[in-house]
């Protein structure tokens, strides 16, 4: 799917989770890094955002790996970017 603008300011009201934690890793990633994503990576970062709060703050503080591979994927992306080697 091709984000349209419209859709991108969606996704980025999305990305406030209204946990610090979260919100200093989602919404510089919107901002600065999801429209150089490819679709799949994109929609894989959408689908998510569906996911509990108590979830994500466990994948993204590495805590623990979802289970689902595509989550897995974007994580990596997500923690990648905010943590180069």
């Amino acid at each position: 799917m091709k984000y349209t603008e419209d859709d991108i300011r969606r996704l980025s009201w999305q990305s406030r989770r209204g946990m610090l934690e979260l919100d200093v890793l989602f919404v510089p990633f919107m901002e600065e890094a999801f429209r150089d994503l490819s679709e799949d990576d994109q929609e894989r970062f959408v689908n998510l955002l569906a996911e509990e709060d108590q979830d994500l703050f466990v994948w993204l503080m590495q805590r623990g790996e979802p289970h689902d591979e595509n989550h897995k994927r974007i994580v990596k992306i997500i923690l990648d970017r905010v943590q180069p080697d």
